[in-house]
């Protein structure tokens, strides 16, 4: 059994069983990825994938259990690497961050600045998804962290650390009725047509939460995962924006009008998760905590001690005041 034959089967399976897709992401031959496998499938004594003449069609019970395995394997050799890399260049390295559009276009851009122009030598990379996605990424090891506020809470085997709160902000063309309202009711935004966040993304549950609570039913006509999509839609107006009050900007956004919406939702958390036995580099802990200045390398730490039980890793930061935006 090699390493090979084990990363072969790993990116097969995570590549939708498609050979070729593989070969061509792993710079190989998609005969030299088949015949690994067989091989591995010989020694082992069972199919890891079943097949249809050349073609694989799924992976059997028993491939589910050494594909599993083999990620942990694999996993841990990388962090062996990291280890070593640690030791012989703690300012060189790779770092790969898995996080939403909103997280990514305000959230992190002086955060990522700051770090490169502190790292210049450590290869920053950043994939976007939906919070499940995003979550999904770091519970497999695909990414080292992820940023997000919806759907982290479901993977046990993430250690999540909360980053700060924010709130939702309406938008509406300056000459919009509710431009001109005092202060604003749910009751009031459940009279218009809204375009806010697709389900699952960027708090959005806290908003269907509140609407419910009141026995309202909101009248969601268009739903986006990317701000500046909502905010072009209203702009032409389909409706009315429910965003993240960060997403608007006072210069860019001048024509439109921004109502704090503070007192009509709860606030939510945005998190920062990493897979349980992650082997933390120096300049890993340094972003964390540019992101949130109170996860110190103590804190994480901290976290990491806790890791099996996650009301004491809730504990941990129960006397934080988290900042909001």
């Amino acid at each position: 059994m090699k390493l090979q034959q084990l990363r072969y089967i790993w990116e097969v399976a995570h590549h939708d069983l498609n050979v070729s897709a593989t070969a061509q992401s792993l710079f190989t031959s998609q005969p030299g990825i088949s015949k690994q496998i067989r091989l591995l499938e010989d020694e082992l004594g069972i199919e890891v994938f079943a097949r249809s003449g050349k073609h694989l069609t799924r992976i059997t019970p028993g491939g589910e259990t050494i594909i599993r395995e083999a990620g942990e394997i694999l996993r841990r050799v990388e962090g062996i690497k990291k280890i070593a890399q640690e030791f012989s260049n703690q300012r060189k390295g790779d770092l790969s961050i898995a996080t939403t559009h909103t997280q990514a276009r305000y959230a992190l851009p002086p955060v990522i600045q700051g770090f490169i122009e502190a790292f210049p030598d450590v290869s920053l990379h950043m994939h976007q998804g939906t919070p499940m996605q995003i979550s999904e990424m770091a519970a497999n090891g695909a990414v080292d962290f992820a940023i997000a506020t919806e759907a982290m809470e479901l993977f046990s085997d993430l250690i999540m650390m909360p980053c700060y709160r924010w709130n939702r902000s309406i938008i509406v063309p300056r000459e919009h009725p509710l431009a001109k309202v005092g202060e604003l009711t749910l009751k009031d935004l459940a009279e218009y047509p809204l375009v806010t966040y697709v389900f699952g993304f960027t708090g959005r549950s806290k908003l269907d939460e509140a609407f419910q609570s009141q026995g309202l039913t909101p009248k969601v006509v268009f739903t986006a995962a990317d701000a500046d999509v909502i905010k072009t839609y209203v702009r032409l107006g389909l409706g009315v924006g429910i965003v993240a009050s960060m997403a608007y900007d006072p210069k860019t956004d001048a024509d439109l009008v921004c109502l704090d919406a503070k007192q009509l939702f709860r606030p939510s958390v945005t998190r920062i998760g990493f897979r349980k036995g992650t082997f933390l580099r120096g300049y890993m802990y340094d972003f964390i905590q540019r992101f949130a200045p109170h996860l110190t390398k103590e804190r994480v730490d901290q976290a990491v001690a806790h890791q099996g039980n996650r009301a004491e890793l809730e504990a941990l930061f129960d006397d934080i005041e988290l900042p909001t935006y």
